[in-house]
């Protein structure tokens, strides 16, 4: 997966760009990422809270992103 960031003028990044071929895999592996934006149940954002304090408990945990990268690349090409 080639990722293109997107900066503004003063250098921080504010977007992310992947190809529309790899968005049509990724749509097809998770046909509901386009509901993302809409609201999540009380018991899900209980979940993200604790997994975020687990992450802040152990940051020695936490991979970098390239990491994540190469394994939604394996995951799209299966």
């Amino acid at each position: 997966m080639s990722v293109n960031y997107v900066s503004d003028n003063t250098g921080e990044t504010i977007a992310v760009q992947i190809s529309i071929g790899d968005w049509r895999k990724i749509k097809t592996k998770y046909p509901d990422v386009d509901d993302l934006d809409s609201d999540i149940p009380q018991w899900q954002k209980d979940m993200i809270d604790r997994r975020l304090k687990a992450i802040e408990d152990d940051l020695e945990s936490i991979e970098d992103i390239e990491g994540l990268f190469i394994e939604l690349d394996k995951e799209i090409t299966r």
